[in-house]
């Protein structure tokens, strides 16, 4: 498939497409592994954040987008094309690369990519190889990840959109510290925090430190992602951190979502989202209740960090 093949933007299946895992395991695989080489680019690069909030990539009207890297007195941002499928790295002087968005094996599009920033004067030094993934392979060895299909790459940057837009409708109903709706690389999944704004409880120093430096504060997360492990489907989520007790079996809705016990998440599939009478409400009922459910468990101070009803939109 040639990279300027394009998907229409709206097909029988409307605006929520769908988009099993088992049907584009090979490409997401491979997406995910480019995702992570530009999305190590920033963390070698930004200017660091709490959170890891320097490192994650945004939905764009096309795609996906670094925003713009500071490079010493000038930035340059890479974006993630998923309509006429390429990858552009553009600078502050108005420089623009592009490389198709083709299939290639990992390690070529490691390379072509360096290449890339190489001639725009750009040296990173990024740790090459693969996060939060089992069995990694370094990048410059991979040349088992090759594959790009893309209209199913075009087909998952729509359901990106979709939870992008309703992501940033729940964002607005709360007065508290939240994070950006952006997109993890490493657990491939779009994400939105909010905050208590207490600390958290002490790490262990044998514990992850991505994970002490991430879960430093009292939070409540929803995102989505398109599936992986024990949840091989799309789907949306949330979770408390610290779980306070009797979450688990709190009743969650709607009726079709559901808790992980192995992931400490609450669930709601995809399938059962698009098939809905009303999507948008449906995810924004499910955010709600599993927001509601944690932050009266963990004691938050809801009257503070709420926004009135009356203003939610």
């Amino acid at each position: 498939m040639v990279a300027s093949d394009k998907e229409p933007p709206v097909n029988d299946q409307g605006i929520w497409p769908s988009l099993a895992l088992a049907d584009w395991q090979d490409t997401h695989d491979t997406l995910h592994m480019w995702m992570q080489i530009v999305g190590k680019t920033r963390l070698a690069l930004a200017p660091k954040q709490n959170h890891w909030w320097h490192v994650p990539l945004y939905v764009t009207s096309r795609g996906l987008t670094t925003s713009p890297i500071p490079y010493g007195s000038r930035t340059f941002e890479v974006d993630f094309d998923f309509i006429d499928h390429r990858l552009t790295v553009e600078t502050s002087e108005g420089t623009i690369r592009e490389i198709a968005l083709r299939p290639q094996t990992v390690a070529d599009f490691y390379r072509e990519y360096t290449d890339v920033l190489a001639g725009l004067g750009i040296v990173v030094n990024l740790w090459p190889v693969p996060v939060e993934i089992d069995h990694p392979i370094p990048f410059l060895e991979d040349r088992l990840h090759a594959s790009y299909d893309s209209a199913h790459a075009h087909r998952f940057f729509r359901m990106l959109v979709q939870a992008d837009r309703i992501m940033k409708r729940f964002q607005g109903r709360f007065l508290g510290k939240t994070s950006p709706v952006h997109l993890f690389w490493g657990a491939f999944d779009l994400a939105l925090t909010r905050f208590s704004g207490r600390r958290g409880p002490e790490h262990k120093d044998t514990e992850w430190w991505v994970l002490r430096e991430a879960n430093s504060h009292e939070e409540i997360s929803v995102g989505f992602w398109p599936g992986s492990g024990t949840v091989a489907e799309p789907a949306f989520y949330a979770y408390t951190r610290p779980e306070p007790p009797g979450l688990a079996s709190t009743a969650i809705r709607p009726a079709a979502a559901y808790y992980s016990r192995e992931l400490g998440d609450f669930i709601l599939p995809y399938e059962m989202v698009r098939s809905a009478s009303s999507p948008d409400e449906t995810v924004l009922d499910f955010y709600q209740s599993a927001y509601n459910a944690g932050a009266d468990l963990a004691r938050w101070d809801r009257a503070a960090l709420d926004r009135p009803p009356v203003e939610w939109v």
